[in-house]
Order: C-alpha cells, then sequence, then structure tokens
C-alpha cells in the first residue's frame, strides 16, 4: 500500500464509519484477505454486513492481553456494544500485560470450562496460544483471532489488521520526508513487546518501508506497553543518541514520549511518531505533538469479531480473514476525519460483562 493510497481512503472511510451508533456502522467497507491466514494472501475489498440478531442469547469468551491502554479499550467498545447489538451474553478478561501468557492461557481454559461457546484472542503471543487453541477446536468451540494474531491453523476466523502493513505505512511517511540523498536522520524505535506477532510484523513493515531513504534506525527497543516502560526506554535512547530527529514506534510510546520531549525542550527537534491510533495519539496530532500515525479502526476490529463468532455458532455464511481499511491521519487531514470513526466515544468506561 503506497502513502498516496492511505491518505486517499481517509475520506471514505471516514464517511462510511463516522458518527457510527451500534444500529448504523454498517455496511463497512473492508478488507478481506483470499486465501485466508496466507501471509501472503491478496486483499480485496468488501462490503462487511453483520447479522441483525443472533437467534439465542450465546456465551462468547473474550481475553485481551491487558487494559492498560486506551487501544484495547477501543476494543472493548467494538466488541460490548456489537455482543449488545446482537443480543449474545459477553465475558471479557484482562490478562493484564505482555509478559502474562500463562495467565491468558488459564484464563481461557477457565472460560471454556465455565461454557463458552465461541472464544475471541486478542493474543499475548503469536505462538504460545497455538496448544490451548488446538484444544480448544477440538471441542468443537470456535476461536477468533482479533487484533494482534496467532499463528496456529486452527484458529476458525480472523478480525485483524496486517501490522505488516501498518508499520510500512509508518516507515512510508517518514522515508517520504527523508528521501534518499537528503541529511541523514537517526530515528529511535520502539516496536513494542518482543515475541508479539503484532510487534514483529509491525517492526518489519517499519524496516523494509526505510530502505533507501536517508532515516537510519537504531536498534529496536522492545518492551511492554504500559506507559512507564515504554517512556524509562525513550529516555534511555535520547540519552545514549543526543542528536535523535524522530521517536517512532507504539501509539503508548508516542503517548509517553510527549511529557519526556517537553520537560527535555525537544520540541522542534525530536518528532514522534506511531504505528497505530489511539486517543491520545489523535489528541496529540491535532495539538501538533505527533507527527502521523495509521489507524486501524480497533472499534470495527471487536465488532467484526463478535459478528464472526455469531455467523459461525449459526453456521451462516462467515468471511475468515477480514479487517478495516489502513489509513494514514495527520495534521493535514486529521480535521476532516471523524474521531468517532476509528476511536471509542470520550465517556466509554471498560466493560468487561454483557448478560
Amino acid at each position: 500500500m503506497t502513502l498516496r493510497s492511505t491518505l486517499l481512503t481517509a475520506s471514505i472511510v471516514a464517511f462510511i464509519a463516522g458518527a457510527a451508533h451500534a444500529e448504523d456502522w454498517f455496511p463497512y467497507k473492508a478488507m478481506k484477505t483470499e486465501p485466508p491466514f496466507a501471509t501472503d494472501g491478496k486483499q480485496e475489498e468488501v462490503s462487511y454486513m453483520p447479522l441483525a440478531k443472533a437467534s439465542q442469547p450465546w456465551k462468547i469468551c473474550v481475553s485481551f492481553p491487558h487494559m492498560k491502554d486506551a487501544y484495547w479499550l477501543g476494543v472493548d467498545y467494538g466488541v460490548v456494544d456489537e455482543a449488545k447489538r446482537l443480543g449474545v451474553s459477553m465475558n471479557l478478561l484482562n490478562a493484564g500485560g505482555y509478559t502474562e501468557l500463562n495467565t491468558q492461557i488459564s484464563q481461557i481454559e477457565d472460560c471454556v470450562a465455565n461454557g463458552a461457546q465461541a472464544v475471541v484472542i486478542g493474543a499475548i503471543s503469536f505462538d504460545g496460544l497455538n496448544n490451548l487453541v488446538t484444544e480448544i477446536n477440538k471441542k468443537g468451540i470456535p476461536v477468533i483471532d482479533v487484533v494482534n494474531g496467532i499463528s496456529s491453523p486452527n484458529v476458525t476466523a480472523k478480525s485483524l489488521v496486517s501490522f505488516y502493513t501498518m508499520g510500512q505505512s509508518a516507515g512510508e511517511y517518514l522515508a517520504k520526508k527523508h528521501p534518499a540523498g537528503s541529511k541523514e536522520v537517526k530515528v529511535g524505535w520502539f516496536p513494542g513487546p518482543a515475541g508479539a506477532g503484532w510487534v514483529e510484523a509491525a517492526n518489519r513493515g517499519f524496516l523494509d518501508a526505510v530502505k533507501g531513504s536517508a532515516l537510519k534506525v537504531l536498534d529496536a527497543k522492545y518492551g511492554d506497553t504500559g506507559k512507564e516502560v515504554q517512556q524509562k526506554l525513550v529516555e534511555d535512547v535520547l540519552q545514549a543518541n543526543p542528536d535523535i530527529g524522530y521517536v517512532a514506534g507504539t501509539a503508548v510510546t508516542a503517548e509517553a514520549a510527549q511529557g519526556v520531549i517537553r520537560e527535555r525542550g525537544l520540541q522542534g527537534k525530536v518528532d514522534l511518531m506511531a504505528f497505530y491510533m489511539t486517543p491520545g495519539v489523535y489528541e496529540g496530532i491535532k495539538r501538533g505533538f505527533i507527527v502521523a500515525a495509521p489507524a486501524d479502526s480497533m472499534v470495527i476490529q471487536g465488532r467484526i469479531a463478535i459478528d464472526q463468532a455469531v455467523r459461525i455458532l449459526e453456521k451462516k455464511d462467515y468471511i475468515k480473514h477480514v479487517g478495516p481499511k489502513i489509513f494514514v491521519v495527520d495534521q493535514q487531514n486529521v480535521n476532516s476525519v471523524p474521531r468517532t470513526s476509528i476511536l471509542p466515544p470520550d465517556d466509554f468506561k471498560p466493560v468487561f460483562k454483557v448478560n
């Protein structure tokens, strides 16, 4: 995906998904991958239409890595609102962080033992849940992979975007600003927690996109997406590299780095770039503190995952591998992209159960 195409889709997506209530978020222009689950699959545009209502109040278990930042709050809004709209029961689990793989596994096992009829997983580890997915699959319980990616071929469906493309979009944006032949600019790179599938994909996409440009990307600094962890990583890199030009990485990195940049008087010297969107990043772009970020419409990913689960349980047609279109939001288009097309409402608080 080129920078031009990502920017051109912004206005289209905004009108389709913008200001959506539960009743009217659809039809939604999304991208399906064919063949499903293939790393080199081709993307095709589809008009996504969820079911009007579930035939019964199915019990759906949803597992998130954590609820430490507004990104997963957005996915929470999507799964909660769609569960309510469809009329199904939803129980949300929070593992507590990307170091808590065993917690996530045991929470999901307990949820299945307590009668979950479908499981939606935002995975802590790309490979670490594969045995669990196989066991759940043997019980005839569908598993939907949401947002982060799971390598197991036994998942039933995927509601996610390509984080390779997310990283690539961020890298392309910066590479266009600093083409080959211009002055070298150092970039501190903070892709997130090591071992997570989305992190490794974004890392590859970003590094591929900046090849041949004037950007010199420093060694990646991995870490959990808690603000304290990311702030410490940024402080260490700035201390060791006083001539750095960009801090690029997770949304939490960009959010945490704003205060560090201000405290050190580095405004105008060190710019910030995120490779996905959160409310904090959105506001940072509006205020001129963050240059840009691709948007993956996490609310829609949550909605589609719940609809996929219900469709599978009711033995209805479903798209096996689908997600929102990706587009870049920057200071030029941020005021023309409705906030509600890509983020949860301002007043939304975490919800863990829908009965």
